[in-house]
């Protein structure tokens, strides 16, 4: 509820100082001129959303974990104090994420750098645990609006800016203001106060010149649970898949996110409209291409989500990626990306906890491979595995495993259109201490058309 909140508030306020001419600022200049810092503007707008949604929550929803006082927010100050939350899954690990992607680009939009923006999101999501809520602060919370909004934040700043640093006029540049205000709230706010909001960018800055390449995907999916072959048995669905890149994983090294990919997968077949959302953003890299093979080593923040008929999971983490591509006589190319690195908090379902939340805490390590070939343009395989473990610090005393395997199979029917097929299974298997082990799968097949295209 809360993110929602606030994206509701930004969303309804007035447009003010849209139609103000303004002479060129700072802010319009070449990337030799950097933008100015506004503090000010910044700090309202982190304390903004952090006090529309407790206005909300206290005095119109009335919820109870909002009647705060000056004795429980004494209480919350004291370090002794914070405590495991019981909330559910997607407040935890989606609504979360998102509420600290408004902190961090409240100072992001405003003129600082993404490592100036960083402590915006611990700061906020801080402030909220402290003196928002009535309940103590709450580990899993901070980390999750700290860290997942920080790679939420830049994400959607990226995205938006590239959606409104242009030199677009009229209706077209009107909806790409309200795309990029959806997107990124705080940026869209920030434009309606200092007036650039429906005025077209003088020049475009570096990092909104970027490509971005856009895959829509459709079609048939059919799955099981439990290891029953969806060939046989399985529920028959329509499904989607959509992935936006940004920018080139072997250029602009050490800019952060000057490279990241989201991907997203829905299905009303399946136990959860949303049944992936997965982020990576590269943070700082080294060249390390020897001859003709091109190859880089890149550090990564990412954030995982996953929703199926068999578990649920979603983890943090930070990773060592090394990509490597190479080209071979006859248009062979292939493409390999092996990842290593601490998951900083995940979250894995438990049908052993009672009258609190379904789900344990705990860090981890996540790692994955991956290769890929194409021949002429035209045909192409590819198959991936990731896999992670996580030991539990809030709930039963266990340990989980989990896996997945994919395998991509299609042809280049044209230049923007394919035809593919992929078959594949996530596992997740579970070791408590004082209950059974449990082990989930979720086999499946899909067949589809992708759609993909260069945005300009």
């Amino acid at each position: 509820m809360k993110p929602l909140l606030c994206l509701l508030f930004y969303c309804c306020v007035p447009p003010i100082g849209c139609l103000h001419a303004q002479l060129p600022g700072k802010a319009d200049l070449p990337d030799s001129f950097p933008a100015p810092h506004r503090f000010g503007l910044a700090a309202g707008e982190l304390g903004l959303a952090g006090i529309a949604p407790f206005c909300f929550d206290r005095y119109i929803s009335r919820q109870s974990y909002a009647k705060i006082s000056f004795r429980t927010v004494a209480y919350n100050l004291a370090p002794h104090s914070w405590t495991w939350d019981d909330d559910g899954f997607q407040t935890n690990q989606i609504g979360h994420p998102f509420h600290g992607s408004i902190f961090f680009n409240a100072f992001r939009s405003n003129g600082y750098s993404f490592w100036q923006s960083v402590p915006a999101a611990f700061a906020g999501s801080y402030l909220w645990e402290t003196f928002a809520e009535n309940q103590p602060p709450a580990p899993n919370d901070f980390i999750n609006t700290g860290f997942g909004g920080i790679v939420l934040g830049e994400m959607t700043h990226r995205l938006a800016g590239k959606l409104v640093n242009n030199h677009s006029r009229g209706m077209k540049r009107q909806f790409s203001e309200v795309i990029a205000l959806l997107i990124n709230p705080a940026g869209g706010f920030s434009r309606i106060i200092n007036g650039k909001w429906g005025r077209p960018a003088l020049y475009t800055r570096g990092e909104e010149s970027t490509r971005i390449a856009f895959e829509w995907q459709a079609g048939l999916r059919k799955y099981n649970v439990n290891e029953v072959s969806p060939f046989r048995d399985g529920h028959l669905g329509l499904y989607g898949r959509i992935k936006l890149s940004y920018g080139n994983p072997y250029e602009d090294l050490r800019q952060p996110f000057s490279n990241l990919h989201l991907v997203t997968e829905f299905g009303r077949d399946d136990s959860s409209k949303i049944n992936i959302v997965s982020v990576y953003g590269s943070l700082c890299g080294w060249n390390l291409t020897a001859g003709k093979i091109r190859q880089v080593a890149v550090l990564s923040a990412n954030y995982d989500y996953i929703n199926n008929e068999a578990f649920f999971y979603s983890g943090q983490s930070i990773r060592v990626n090394l990509h490597s591509e190479c080209t071979l006589p006859r248009e062979v190319k292939i493409n390999t990306s092996l990842a290593l690195g601490p998951v900083l908090l995940a979250a894995v379902p438990d049908g052993y906890l009672y009258h609190t939340r379904n789900y344990d805490y705990g860090p981890g390590v996540a790692f994955s491979a991956a290769g890929g070939i194409t021949i002429a343009g035209t045909l192409f395989y590819g198959i991936n595995y990731r896999g992670g473990w996580m030991k539990t610090v809030n709930g039963n005393r266990s340990g989980y495993f989990l896996y997945a395997l994919t395998n991509e199979a299609g042809v280049n029917v044209t230049r923007e259109l394919s035809l593919v097929m992929e078959e594949g299974y996530f596992k997740l298997h579970g070791n408590y201490e004082h209950y059974k082990t449990v082990n989930k799968t979720y086999p499946y097949l899909r067949l589809s058309a992708r759609w993909k295209m260069d945005l300009p």
